[in-house]
C-alpha cells in the first residue's frame, strides 16, 4: 500500500512540477508580450518607425487573452499536486528543537496525533473542493475572458487534494497504529530533506 501511494504521490508531483513550468512560461510570455506591445503602441504614437510598431499591433502582439484565468486554474493544481508527497515523505515544516528532547513514546504518540489531524484537515478540504466543484458545475459558470467552465479548475485541483486526503488517512492509520502497539511501522522521516 505504501509503495503504490509513494508511486502516485510521485506522479502527482512530477505533473505538479510540468504544470508549474506551464504556468511560468505561461506567466513570461505574457509580461514579455504586455511590454512588447507598450512598446510598438509608443513607436507608432511616437512617429518612431511608425508602421512597424503598427504592422506588429496588428500581427497581434499584444496581451494575451485569458492569461490570468489560466494561471489560476494551474496554480490551483500545483498546490494541491505537491501536497501528497509532502505529506508521504514528512516534509512538512517542523521544529525539532522540542521533540528531540522528548521519548521515543512520547514523539510516537505526537506523530499519531499530528498525523489525525492533518488527516481531518485534508479530507475537509476535499470535501470542500468537491463541494464547490458541483456547486460551479450545476450553476455553469464560466471564466471572464475564454468562458472556461469554472468547474474544471475546481476538478483538476480535486485530483490532488484527494489523494492527499487519503495518503493522509492511511499515514494517520498507521501511526495510530504504531502509538498503540509501539511497533515501527514507518520511519519517523520518510525521506524528507530538512
Amino acid at each position: 500500500m505504501h509503495r503504490a501511494l509513494m508511486s502516485l504521490s510521485r506522479l502527482m508531483a512530477i505533473l505538479g512540477g510540468m504544470m508549474l513550468s506551464a504556468v511560468i512560461l505561461l506567466t513570461v510570455f505574457s509580461v514579455v508580450m504586455r511590454v512588447l506591445d507598450r512598446l510598438f503602441h509608443w513607436m507608432k504614437d511616437a512617429d518612431v518607425l511608425a508602421g512597424l510598431g503598427q504592422w506588429m499591433i496588428d500581427a497581434g502582439v499584444g496581451p494575451i487573452l485569458g492569461t490570468f484565468e489560466l494561471i489560476e486554474a494551474g496554480i490551483g493544481f500545483v498546490i494541491f499536486a505537491f501536497l501528497p508527497i509532502c505529506q508521504i515523505t514528512g516534509g512538512h515544516a517542523t521544529v525539532d528543537i522540542f521533540t528531540s528532547q522528548m521519548s521515543e513514546r512520547t514523539n510516537r504518540i505526537l506523530r499519531g496525533v499530528t498525523e489525525v489531524i492533518f488527516a481531518a484537515v485534508l479530507v475537509l478540504i476535499a470535501a470542500q473542493l468537491f463541494g464547490g466543484m458541483m456547486g460551479k458545475l450545476n450553476s455553469g459558470q464560466t471564466t471572464l475572458e475564454l468562458n472556461f467552465p469554472v468547474w474544471c479548475s475546481y476538478a483538476i485541483g480535486l485530483l490532488g487534494a484527494v489523494l492527499a486526503a487519503v495518503v493522509s488517512v492511511y499515514l494517520a492509520i498507521v501511526r495510530v497504529i504504531e502509538m498503540m502497539t509501539g511497533r515501527v511501522m514507518l520511519p519517523a522521516d520518510l525521506g524528507a530533506e530538512h
